[in-house]
């Protein structure tokens, strides 16, 4: 094997008789390749008076990912660090109670931060926040969610999008969804990742507008319309997942069982999933919000300070792509 470097910056390995990309098999892998490769950036936290936000920022900046800027209460803030043996003076601690995710939003703004991290407020504020059409960070078309999940039933990392932003999406949502995840994909190393836009049926019946959207979305992306990526669609979980059941059917795609990206048809459809995955699945999970001008760090307050570090890393990733 050969360890080499990416035009993405990142290490990815080949192998020396076929000339292939190996992909990531861990997050960690991916982790380790972003450390070793990133430069630092600078990450703002919305309402940091949280321990399990502060244990993650905390590692993520003795690890050399990131220097902080902590917004919310100054008082808890400071309390947090020193339990975490941390010396708050090594922090940029901004006193914001009544209002810390505008506090966030307008650092970011200033341009004094290259990522945006959810503490312990509630995701509509932030989110809110960030849409502003006057004081907000939009950059994209929409904002989308894109979950990273390391699972022991799959032999690589893929990413689930959208779980947790955009509702009941159209099809020109759809695509945005889709180009904010495959350039996470790229800004990874991912030169043209595997897209499955799942269905319930690989076949497209006028009464299912998901299965219209998914062939449509594939018909982009063999015009050239959205790029660096190769799109099935419609397929179904079963053929997306598992090369056999795709040859008992007659199923022929690249994507078959090799999806990067699962584009979900709908939200309440992609929280289910990835809630089922995380439950029954033993999965490891990290998830982001892109569409902003910085990525966001946004995971559910209850999430392990593992995988809200997990997040951040891969957020640097982003940032510096």
């Amino acid at each position: 094997m050969l360890l080499l470097q990416t035009k993405f910056g990142l290490n990815k390995f080949y192998s020396e008789r076929k000339g292939e990309i190996m992909i990531f098999k861990s997050i960690d892998e991916v982790i380790q390749s972003v450390k070793a490769n990133s430069d630092k950036r600078r990450i703002v936290v919305a309402g940091a008076g949280e321990e399990h936000t502060l244990e993650a920022v905390c590692r993520a900046k003795r690890e050399g990912l990131v220097t902080a800027i902590l917004t919310g209460d100054k008082e808890r803030i400071t309390t947090i660090l020193i339990s975490l043996e941390e010396d708050p003076s090594e922090y940029e601690i901004i006193d914001s109670v009544d209002n810390p995710v505008d506090a966030a939003v307008s650092i970011v703004r200033e341009e004094k931060a290259d990522i945006l991290m959810k503490g312990n407020v509630q995701t509509a504020v932030l989110v809110k926040s960030v849409l502003n059409k006057d004081l907000g960070i939009m950059k994209g078309r929409l904002l989308s969610h894109v979950l990273f999940i390391q699972s022991p039933a799959y032999h690589k990392v893929f990413l689930v999008t959208d779980s947790a932003i955009v509702s009941n999406p159209d099809l020109a949502q759809k695509k945005a969804i889709l180009e904010n995840a495959v350039n996470a994909m790229n800004s990874l190393g991912y030169e043209k990742p595997k897209v499955a836009a799942l269905t319930a049926v690989e076949e497209v019946n006028p009464k299912m507008q998901e299965t219209v959207d998914a062939a449509e979305l594939k018909k982009l992306c063999e015009s050239g319309e959205i790029k660096n990526c190769i799109i099935e669609g419609p397929i179904s979980t079963d053929l997306a997942f598992d090369k056999e059941a795709a040859k008992i059917k007659g199923f022929t795609s690249p994507v078959a069982g090799e999806p990067d990206i699962l584009l979900m048809p709908n939200l309440l459809t992609g929280n289910i999933a990835v809630k089922m995955i995380r439950v029954f699945g033993e999965s490891t999970v990290a998830g982001l919000v892109l569409g902003a001008k910085v990525p966001i760090v946004l995971t559910s307050r209850s999430t392990s300070a593992k995988s809200k570090f997990m997040s951040i890393a891969l957020s640097v990733a982003i940032a510096n792509n």
